[in-house]
């Protein structure tokens, strides 16, 4: 009768190490693969989230001067007096606009481990303008020559005002087409982003360019 109550007992604990021998295994087999792939996975969500292609990279290469013509545009008429007060807020909203997407896209491209050529461009009026030999540009795309820039800077008044409205919508119109190349073709998804945001707020600048210079 004894030797029967110890062999049952000697079962009973041979069954409850096993068990929590699988519990252990188990739980560390979890444990390990979740630090296993949990690495692994962030390593993944990094790469796509760096995955770029080339119109990635000629977008934010032609766009940083683009938007930096644009800027120096919008000094040399703040610079002006007895401009009308919707042109100067305008101007306004351009450089407010454009000058945190360019140090965005410089970013873009530090990431890519793509240089970037200094542009004139980002030089205060003045200084030399390559106009429509510029680098990553493509058939001028809206830029304006060293001659629009210097008739710009020399003129006056309601002059100056029609002279900025009448360039800015050629440049927008250029920024539109390079925007919407991205949008088609481009891999990165906040340059896409980008791109699809300056279509939409470009086209309304033109149309509210458009009305202004019709009341003038």
């Amino acid at each position: 009768m004894q030797y029967k109550r110890f062999g049952l007992i000697a079962a009973a604990a041979a069954a409850a190490t096993l068990a929590l021998s699988g519990c252990t295994s188990t739980g560390g087999e979890t444990q390990a693969s979740a630090a296993t792939s949990t690495p692994a996975m962030t390593t993944s969500a990094k790469v796509d989230a760096q995955a770029h292609n080339d119109a990635d990279v000629a977008f934010a290469t032609g766009m940083v001067p683009h938007h930096q013509q644009a800027i120096e545009m919008s000094d040399m008429l703040l610079a002006k007096q007895d401009i009308d007060p919707q042109v100067v807020s305008l101007a306004n909203d351009i450089k407010a606009a454009q000058g945190p997407e360019i140090e965005q896209m410089q970013g873009w491209l530090t990431q890519w481990g793509t240089a970037m050529t200094p542009s004139p461009t980002s030089a205060m009026p003045g200084h030399d303008m390559p106009g429509h030999d510029m680098t990553g540009m493509s058939g001028g795309q809206g830029m304006m020559s060293q001659a629009d820039m210097t008739a710009l800077q020399n003129a006056q008044g309601t002059e100056a005002s029609r002279l900025f409205l009448t360039q800015m919508i050629e440049h927008h119109n250029g920024a539109i087409t390079m925007a919407q190349a991205e949008i088609d073709a481009g891999q990165f998804p906040a340059a896409v982003q980008m791109a699809r945001s300056i279509v939409t707020s470009q086209q309304q600048e033109i149309t509210t360019m458009q009305g202004l210079l019709d009341s003038m």
